[in-house]
């Protein structure tokens, strides 16, 4: 992998993991059209999730720590009762994690450009719904948590925006639009670190060819573009425009579809 497709697939991992485009469905398409099959490459992918991790945590750092004070006030309060939300949304995805791992990667293996377009349809649909109803008043209710939670399962089959199923079905649950997003990307953070550490105690990677230069390209390309898209993100929740992508998303599906044969 050359420093300018590492550049280009981690500005895709980048942008793609907070907008709500699926990046798991974008970055097999660029390695169909970049021929640079990224799951042959654990260690890149590894650094990039890590990237676009860091920039969760720059982003949302003011919460997080408010969220860590409060927690060792060992009180029953608003933050304890936020981040008891934040566990129940990652049981699910935790379960399929632990579990179901191998059946994940075979998954994300197998699927190929006509199955990532006809979810990328599937992802439009779910966000125009969102989009029209607009969402709430409410906060995020421990019910509500392990629904939103549910969500993420299913955004684990590539062409699933993750954060288009767990912020769209946080606003069909009538959830307030800055509090869907907050919660959306505060409730990863944990699941793609422990992914990370599970990729890492396989220690697959260590035969690597990927030149270190390529990795850190690709890692600040991530990391630089996670932090523009995930404050685009929240304004975008904020004033309520989903359905520019969902039309992106049914555009792109409905490409991936046509021209499967041509691209692969």
């Amino acid at each position: 992998m050359s420093p300018l497709e590492s550049f280009i697939l981690g500005i895709i991992q980048g942008i793609t993991e907070f907008l709500p485009i699926s990046s798991s469905g974008h970055l097999k398409i660029g390695e169909a059209i970049l021929n640079t099959p990224v799951k042959d490459n654990l260690l890149f992918t590894i650094v990039v999730h890590g990237a676009t991790v860091l920039s969760t945590i720059v982003v949302f750092r003011k919460d997080l720590w408010e969220i860590f004070t409060g927690l060792f006030q060992f009180k029953w309060n608003e933050p304890t009762k936020f981040s008891l939300k934040i566990i129940l949304s990652m049981i699910p995805i935790a379960i399929v994690g632990l579990f179901f791992k191998d059946n994940v990667e075979s998954l994300f293996e197998s699927i190929n450009l006509t199955g990532i377009g006809f979810m990328l349809i599937l992802t439009s649909i779910l966000l125009f719904f969102a989009w029209r109803y607009k969402g709430g008043e409410k906060k995020v209710g421990y019910g509500q948590a392990i629904i939103i939670g549910l969500a993420q399962v299913i955004a684990i089959v590539p062409g699933i925006s993750r954060s288009g199923a767990t912020i769209g079905t946080a606003l069909l649950l009538k959830v307030d639009k800055a509090k869907a997003a907050r919660f959306s990307f505060l409730m990863v953070i944990v699941p793609i670190l422990g992914e990370n550490i599970l990729d890492l105690t396989k220690g697959t990677f260590a035969m690597s060819l990927i030149p270190i230069n390529s990795l850190i390209v690709g890692f600040f390309a991530a990391f630089i573009a996670g932090l523009f898209a995930c404050k685009v993100m929240i304004k975008i929740v904020s004033q309520g425009k989903l359905h520019y992508f969902a039309i992106y998303c049914a555009i792109v599906g409905t490409l991936a579809v046509i021209f499967h044969e041509f691209i692969m």
